[in-house]
């Protein structure tokens, strides 16, 4: 799986795991390789769960001000070291940093819709 993230110009990928576009949970696993630019960004209408499955990374979370974002907390995920995941609220504005070629297992509530930028 790490293949086709690193050949690919985001440095990531993701598998969906849903049984239909329709369903009304969204799953899925993402194939994140270091140097992959994830945009801060949070979901209005959900909370996320992450479950880091391989790898080393931070989930980055940020307070939104005039000026920008300020950083208001972050976890390390990394099995090796029994550190899975993280329960990201809903309508948190959050990140990933990839610290080595990781595997997440990230789940939120309701249909897909794409991510809430500034």
């Amino acid at each position: 799986m790490h293949e086709h993230a690193v050949e690919s110009e985001r440095k990531r990928v993701h598998y969906d795991l849903r049984t239909t576009p329709d369903d009304q949970s969204q799953r899925m696993l993402n194939i994140l390789e270091v140097g992959t630019e994830i945009p801060i960004h949070r979901h209005v209408d959900t909370s996320e769960t992450v479950i880091c499955i391989e790898g080393r990374l931070i989930e980055i979370c940020y307070e939104e001000e005039a000026e920008g974002f300020r950083e208001i907390a972050r976890e390390e995920l990394c099995p090796r070291e029994g550190h899975y995941g993280v329960q990201v609220p809903q309508g948190v504005w959050h990140t990933l940093k990839v610290l080595e070629p990781s595997v997440v297992f990230a789940a939120k509530d309701g249909v897909w819709k794409p991510i809430s930028a500034r």
